[in-house]
Parts: structure tokens; C-alpha cells; sequence
């Protein structure tokens, strides 16, 4: 059975303020009728099963599920994620400036990614092999990281003409 406007507003207004009365009130029904038809709608199956569908589809949109944590991890883990980080340059004359820079996640950051993943396939691996895959993994992400994260870059924006060995062009 399909519900009417007035019942699909009740179903909105209760989700909203949780009070069967002032849910029946805003949705159009009379003030003198509003607190019992409120009480009288949370008893129709239709109306209990509209709340709950609801209650089920704002519930999934606030809490992660385990395949959207598990790509995240992934995610992370190969180095597709970003994070911001805040930059100071100095401008001359005793100035600097601030900007947001988006920087790859720290390999450190991704060995975590890593090892959460591990512990949710641990009937896959057994603990030695789990180890050693462990060790190649954080081996792997050094070696593609060798810059350090807070490795700081000078960059000669003068335009002297002088090139890196001090010599005129």
C-alpha cells in the first residue's frame, strides 16, 4: 500500500524531530487530532516500514561500510591519496606567505594503510610469510619515497643567468 502526501510528511517530520505528535502537526493534520492520528501512524506497518527504510538509508550514508574502508586503505596504500599540507615561502624583506599544497601521503602513513589491510586477510598468510611480505612492502615504499617528506627545495627564481655551477650563460 502506498502512502498518501500527508503520510509521507509524517514520515519525514518524525525522522526529524522524533515526537509522533508534532510530526503529525507539521505534516497537515489538526491540532485537536494531531497527538492521537501521531500515535496511530507509528502503529501502521506501512508507515513503521517507511520510517525504518528511511532510518536504514541515512544510517548508510553516515557510517563507512567495510568495502569503502578496505578501497580507502587500498587507495592509500598504493599512493592515490593526497593530503594537504601548509607551505611558508619566504618573499623577501623579512615576508613569507602561506599556501596549501597537495603532497602524497607519507610512506610511513602508507606502511599503516598496509599493515590494516594485512590483518584483515590473516587466514591467507601465514605469520612468516606475512612478516617477509611485510618487510618488502615497507622496503618498496622507502625506495619510491626517497625524498624525505619534509625535505625542503630552494628554488633560484632571480634570473641572475648564472647556471648551477656559477658560471654565466
Amino acid at each position: 500500500m502506498k502512502l498518501t502526501e500527508k503520510q509521507r510528511r509524517f514520515v519525514d517530520y518524525y525522522i526529524e524531530t522524533g515526537n509522533a505528535s508534532e510530526a503529525a502537526r507539521r505534516a497537515g493534520y489538526s491540532e485537536k487530532t494531531a497527538g492521537w492520528i501521531g500515535q496511530e501512524n507509528l502503529q501502521k506497518p506501512t508507515i513503521k516500514a517507511a520510517i525504518d527504510a528511511r532510518l536504514r538509508e541515512l544510517e548508510g550514508k553516515r557510517i563507512a561500510k567495510a568495502d569503502e574502508v578496505m578501497q580507502f586503505l587500498t587507495s592509500t596504500l598504493r599512493g592515490e591519496v593526497k593530503e594537504e599540507r601548509v607551505v611558508v615561502e619566504g618573499t623577501g624583506d623579512g615576508r613569507s606567505d602561506a599556501r596549501i599544497i597537495k603532497v602524497q601521503v607519507s610512506a610511513r602513513d602508507r606502511l599503516e594503510a598496509a599493515k590494516s589491510l594485512l590483518k584483515r586477510y590473516p587466514m591467507q598468510l601465514d605469520a612468516k610469510e606475512q612478516k617477509l611480505r611485510l618487510q618488502k612492502l615497507e622496503a618498496e615504499i622507502r625506495a619510491a619515497e626517497q625524498v624525505d617528506d619534509d625535505a625542503v627545495t630552494i628554488v633560484d627564481d632571480l634570473g641572475d643567468g648564472d647556471d648551477e655551477n656559477g658560471t654565466a650563460q
